[in-house]
């Protein structure tokens, strides 16, 4: 019986990925929240040797998230001394894990969005090589990025009519891949122009006719779709 409920427990494991903005707990989605009154845990990163959490942006946006909830949960530390070493990310995975065992369902946060510069993807592909059914179970909760919100407080857009936006490391540690978002097709064009590589075709996501396909799709049937490139990596 015992085993079973362990087995039952174990089943029932989730892990949310979840990003908490650029600082301001107004930023903060509805989808964060939500995540933070279903799980039991939150790991949050600290650069302190000492697991402390005294100069965290991260803890502080996570503390006040709670109290605005009116919930308590278990914070977790998980040092993160962000040299951008491999064995620093699967001690951070590590501690990820251990606490899906231990709580169920466990939340790890990072500032900004987890698709731009983030060290969650780094983290979910360790996960994937060394508990699959964790990351099967896994939910990466998009947030709002710094540049989205930089260009809103000053009021000026990013991007306008046929503008591009570039985004690009100043200091790059190697040779500089590309993603490509492609936006704003129109109905019943022919993709093959927009070349080959690694694309995802995103339609109407959010709304009920939603449709993601893991590749690009060859004809235009939607205003709503857009295409992202992803960098090969």
């Amino acid at each position: 019986m015992l085993k079973f409920a362990q087995k039952r427990y174990e089943m029932n494991r989730k892990l949310y990925m979840v990003s908490l903005g650029p600082g301001d707990i107004e930023l903060l989605t509805l989808r964060a929240c939500r995540a933070f009154r279903e799980c039991n845990a939150i790991c949050v990163p600290t650069k302190s040797e000492d697991n402390s959490f005294d100069k965290s942006i991260s803890h502080k946006i996570v503390t006040e998230a709670l109290e605005f909830l009116g919930i308590k949960r278990e914070i977790i530390p998980v040092y993160s001394p962000m040299v951008f070493d491999e064995n620093d990310w699967h001690n951070e995975a590590d501690i990820v894990i251990g606490s899906s065992h231990k709580y169920s369902k466990v939340c790890f946060v990072t500032l900004g969005d987890a698709g731009v510069y983030s060290s969650i993807y780094y983290l979910l592909d360790i996960i994937k090589q060394k508990d699959k059914e964790l990351y099967e179970q896994s939910e990466v909760i998009a947030g709002v990025t710094s540049f989205s919100a930089s260009s809103a407080m000053v009021k000026k857009a990013l991007c306008l009519g046929d503008e591009s936006l570039i985004i690009r490391p100043i200091n790059p540690r190697e040779e500089v891949r590309n993603t490509e978002i492609l936006m704003r097709p129109k109905i019943g064009m022919q993709t093959k122009a927009l070349g080959e590589g690694d694309f995802y075709t995103f339609e109407n996501i959010y709304l009920p006719e939603q449709k993601i396909s893991p590749f690009k799709i060859d004809k235009v049937k939607k205003y709503m779709t857009l295409f992202i490139n992803f960098a090969q990596r």
